[in-house]
């Protein structure tokens, strides 16, 4: 842990002894887990984070100093949201980190914290974030191997021919650890891969799997502890790790995939880990905590691409079950947030976590936003303003509005209000290591002379995608796992092309519409990608804008296969609107075997936007599709459900609408190949006049296909978006508020993008 993480840390009066675990999920509907416990229950939580992995035992040099940067993170943002949203006792919630987190440390904590002090009925949490992996453990007595799975201590150095002893945690031994706990209320967080990359660098994100798998032999004490355990629980050595861990199991990737950390301006996180507790941060008080694997899922899909799959697997049945909806085993006992107040200082500023903000959304939060108390004290409400903001720590001053100057207490919970964005901000597109010396001096050249992009070399800055090249088919994405080795390798033979370039996400997977099976030169390949580049920035805004868990609007928007069969597929609420939430229709309509919700080529698809507030919204949709490009939906006066006023993007109150409307002049087909697309549902408390202008400039002729036409500039479109939704937040900023000229300022009251995030399948059994 950094000093500056561990000052914050004891500042907040929550010191190294005492943190905390848990994050990110995905999947898709089937069942739910458990009833959320009693709150009288108590809650203990043993949080494992290790960043600072010696070469002897993650075999391959740290880069920049750390093999891994975001697992101690991790444990942090377990830390935070397990005291503050869920209420465990900060001396419940220990955790272990970097040079504290040996393989007999992390063994003696959760017989000591976990199992003996635990009683029946104990919500149990035990996060890990690190390295994990494939080992081929060697008998003594025959010679044969078997692989296993395991989790890699600080200290679990590489057998060698004088000392064959594997000194790393098996994923069974924590499984029977786990077991041997009183209670059943037990949740288990991995994030961690067992695959065999052969790197811990892969494009522009870091692997959290050893590199290479290791032969050797078991720990003696390791085996005796397994043998010891197993004969408690009636267990035999053939059951594997699910049938003998208790609980709920939210593990980052799929056994033959990788899960990956990802940075960000000013910190790096777990990709699965920074999901997770977002979204918990976001959850409602009494009631089920559900967790939307699915949502999860797609945010890291967005960053990596198909190479890593989080799960969600229940011990309740034989083998894993994977759910994108379960209920989470704890009832939060606060209210939603976007932060917690930390600490205080002399000179009256606070410190602020803000760790329930999407990272995306965190990574670019402008200086100036305004935040307030989540349960406030008066009839004037206490504005709070960022001064400086510094990873996931931000400092804030009381804003005098109204008479209210009353300070923050540590461990009071905010909400934002006021969200600030740069109007300027660029897309950064990391230059690939595939690339040699002249071609990325080419491809600085030829990036630097596109308006609002900007190039860095691969891994010393966060970046949004890669620029370069390959020699696999285009769109190879899959991975294959060798049993017998548990190396993975991608899928596909060679094209006959030596240079083939395009865009990539930052886990090299390919983005299909960049790609070409000929050669060409670098500059060439770029100014060919520019729309593409384009879209993508468009796509980045609008994620920027995304506010389910903080808009204040009542609106619902509900994704639907109509053909050929009809079922909803996903759907969304702002979360703290102050008008009664309709019932939902979403019951068992949902059903994937997928980790994302996912839709067939060739179905027709359609939206159903709800109004359940008293004053009237307006609506328009932006999307990105699985090739890549953008399209638009603009709502239609016809099929509505109540009054209308003629204007064709207006929701009046208690009004549903369907875009597109299932008798219109356009259906929504997907056509695009398999691969993520998004949609962003945005709604205004104010007309979208720049919007309607700019998709009336960039959407091409529909013809005779009767799909929804892509856009010629989606940028002027997410722009517009921006600029109407920055105009609808004017008379909602407090009075002596200076707002510059190059943000955006959007007001919870006055907005709400609500983000679906789905895959496209090749066939309907696939979905």
């Amino acid at each position: 842990m950094t000093p500056t993480r561990r000052a914050f840390l004891q500042r907040a009066g929550l010191g190294l002894a005492s943190l905390g675990a848990s994050q990110s999920i995905l999947s898709l509907l089937a069942r739910r887990y458990q009833n959320a416990l009693a709150a009288s229950s108590r809650k203990l939580a043993l949080l494992v984070g290790i960043n600072q992995y010696p070469e002897t035992v993650c075999d391959c040099p740290p880069v920049h100093g750390s093999a891994l940067l975001g697992a101690v993170t991790d444990v942090e943002l377990q830390q935070e949201l397990l005291v503050h949203r869920f209420g465990f006792q900060p001396s419940d919630v220990l955790t272990l980190t970097d040079e504290q987190a040996t393989r007999e440390a992390i063994e003696s904590a959760v017989r000591s914290h976990l199992v003996e002090q635990a009683q029946p009925g104990d919500v149990v949490v035990f996060h890990f974030s690190g390295f994990g992996s494939l080992v081929r453990l060697r008998s003594a007595n025959d010679g044969s191997t078997v692989l296993r799975n395991t989790l890699v201590p600080v200290d679990g150095v590489l057998p060698t021919e004088d000392a064959p002893q594997i000194n790393d945690l098996m994923e069974r031994t924590l499984a029977l650890l786990l077991r041997s706990l009183p209670t059943r209320q037990v949740t288990t967080v991995i994030d961690a891969s067992y695959a065999e990359p052969g790197t811990t660098i892969l494009g522009g994100i870091r692997v959290r799997s050893r590199p290479s798998v290791p032969s050797g032999t078991l720990n003696p004490a390791e085996r005796d502890l397994q043998q010891r355990l197993r004969g408690q629980a009636g267990l035999s050595n053939a059951e594997g790790f699910l049938a003998q861990a208790p609980g709920l199991v939210l593990a980052a990737t799929d056994v033959n995939r990788i899960a990956a950390e990802s940075s960000w301006n000013g910190f790096s996180a777990g990709l699965f880990t920074y999901a997770l507790t977002q979204q918990l941060w976001s959850t409602t008080p009494a009631t089920s905590v559900y967790i939307d694997i699915g949502q999860a899922a797609g945010r890291v899909e967005q960053v990596v691409g198909r190479l890593q799959q989080p799960a969600l697997m229940s011990s309740a049945k034989a083998l894993a079950l994977k759910s994108s909806v379960r209920s989470y085993p704890i009832i939060p006992e606060q209210p939603s947030a976007d932060g917690v107040i930390s600490s205080v200082e002399a000179d009256g500023s606070q410190s602020l976590w803000l760790g329930g903000l999407p990272s995306p959304v965190l990574a670019n939060y402008g200086v100036g936003s305004l935040l307030a108390p989540a349960e406030p004290s008066g009839e004037a409400e206490t504005l709070f303003q960022i001064k400086s903001k510094e990873g996931l720590v931000a400092k804030v001053k009381p804003f005098h509005k109204a008479g209210s100057v009353s300070a923050l207490e540590p461990g009071q919970l905010v909400q934002e209000r006021l969200r600030l964005l740069p109007k300027n901000l660029p897309l950064v597109v990391a230059l690939d290591s595939s690339l040699e010396r002249i071609e990325r001096v080419d491809a600085i050249s030829a990036l630097a002379a596109i308006p609002r992009i900007s190039s860095v070399v691969v891994g010393e800055q966060p970046a949004d995608y890669l620029f370069g090249k390959t020699s696999t088919p285009v769109g190879t994405t899959a991975l294959s796992l060798d049993a017998s080795t548990g190396s993975v390798a991608l899928q596909g033979g060679q094209t006959d092309a030596d240079r083939v370039y395009g865009l990539f996400s930052l886990g090299r997977t390919a983005i299909p519409s960049t790609m070409l099976d000929t050669e060409e030169a670098v500059k060439t390949a770029v100014n060919r990608v520019t729309p593409q580049l384009r879209a993508l920035l468009a796509a980045k805004l609008m994620r920027l804008t995304e506010s389910q868990a903080s808009s204040r609007l009542g609106v619902r928007a509900t994704l639907q296969v109509v053909a050929p069969d009809e079922r909803i597929v996903m759907q969304h609420t702002a979360q703290r609107s102050p008008w009664e939430v309709p019932e939902s229709r979403l019951v068992s309509l949902l059903t994937s075997q997928g980790t994302i919700p996912s839709v067939s080529t060739g179905s027709k698809l359609r939206y159903r936007l709800q109004n359940f507030s008293d004053r009237p919204v307006y609506c328009v949709l932006l999307g990105v599709d699985s090739e890549g490009n953008a399209i638009a939906l603009y709502p239609s006066i016809t099929q509505r459900s109540g009054p209308s006023n003629g204007d064709a993007s207006v929701v009046q109150p208690g009004d549903t609408i369907t875009v597109p409307p299932p008798m219109g002049s356009a259906e929504w087909r997907i056509d695009s190949p398999a691969g993520l697309a998004e949609t962003h549902v945005v709604f205004s408390h104010a007309p979208l006049t720049q919007t309607a202008e700019a998709i009336d400039k960039a959407t091409r002729p529909a013809g005779s296909s009767r799909k929804i036409s892509p856009l010629s500039d989606p940028l002027a479109i997410a722009t517009a978006i921006l600029s109407d939704l920055n105009q609808a937040s004017r008379d909602q900023r407090p009075p002596g508020l200076d707002i510059g000229s190059d943000v955006y300022a959007l007001h919870v009251d006055r907005w709400a993008t609500l983000s679906f995030y789905y895959r496209v399948d090749e066939s309907e059994a696939s979905a």
